[in-house]
């Protein structure tokens, strides 16, 4: 009979069970999320590339050139009218403008901050008459027809310098677009023709009576606390300035 001595030296000298490799999920899992990422945003680019290309592409007609000067005029139900530039009023006048929202004439003698700056509230529009003297395009929008989604695409526009938006309360239409001499009314905020104008008209140096003029804030003006829109008052009111057009008022507009 062998003895407890030997028992435990023969235990000692049995080999142990092996292990069975395990398959090494998390990895193969990592690399399957990295891949599947890799994938998603290398067709998120591409995707992006060719929208922007094909945007481009569609604008590229509104692109203003030594033959097309004016790109604007091709876009339908625009409004072009001529106005002098350089007219002035202090900070305490307001203008007889004939159009609503103004887009030219005699205007404040300081700009509105315009470098994609977006107004919560109505701005005076002396002021940024003379954003549009500068090459800006401005984007007035109804307040209580405009909110939501297509308030957001508006914004959207105004991420470059030489644009800047605004609410506008005595808008007849749910949105306008200004440049100087030129205007645009408009429904649906997804509108191609929002796009075109801006292409067209945006430091347009054909279009604008001051090109390389500044669109930053100044100590005048201050964008986080501009001076508040009020109507305009008729013409011939008494103190008001005129719009001083520099074409007969009783001319047809322009129209695409």
């Amino acid at each position: 009979m062998a003895s407890g001595k030997t028992s435990k030296a023969a235990r000692r000298n049995t080999p142990a069970p092996l292990k069975k490799n395990s398959f090494p999920w998390g990895t193969v899992t990592a690399v399957v999320v990295l891949v599947a990422m890799i994938a998603v945003i290398g067709t998120y680019v591409a995707v992006r590339s060719n929208e922007q290309q094909a945007r481009a592409e569609a604008l590229a007609p509104f692109t203003p050139t030594a033959q097309n000067p004016d790109p604007s005029r091709a876009i339908p139900g625009i409004v072009i009218k001529e106005y002098p530039g350089g007219s002035h009023v202090g900070p305490d006048e307001q203008v007889a403008y004939t159009e609503s929202p103004p887009f030219g004439g005699t205007h404040d003698q300081v700009w509105a901050a315009c470098n994609g700056v977006v107004y919560d509230t109505p701005v005076r529009s002396e002021n940024l008459v003379h954003s549009l003297e500068h090459g800006a395009v401005w984007i007035a929008y109804h307040p209580d027809r405009v909110s939501g989604e297509a308030l957001e695409t508006l914004k959207s526009k105004v991420t470059v310098p030489y644009t800047v938006m605004s609410p506008y309360p005595d808008l007849d239409r749910p949105i306008s677009l200004q440049s100087w001499g030129h205007q645009l009314k408009l429904d649906d905020a997804n509108d191609p023709r929002i796009d075109q104008f801006i292409a067209a008209l945006r430091l347009n140096p054909n279009t604008h009576p001051e090109p390389n003029a500044s669109c930053q804030e100044t100590t005048l003006f201050d964008q986080h606390n501009p001076p508040p829109y009020q109507p305009a008052p008729a013409p011939g009111t008494p103190g008001a300035r005129a719009e001083d057009e520099s074409v007969d008022p009783s001319r047809p507009m322009q129209t695409g």
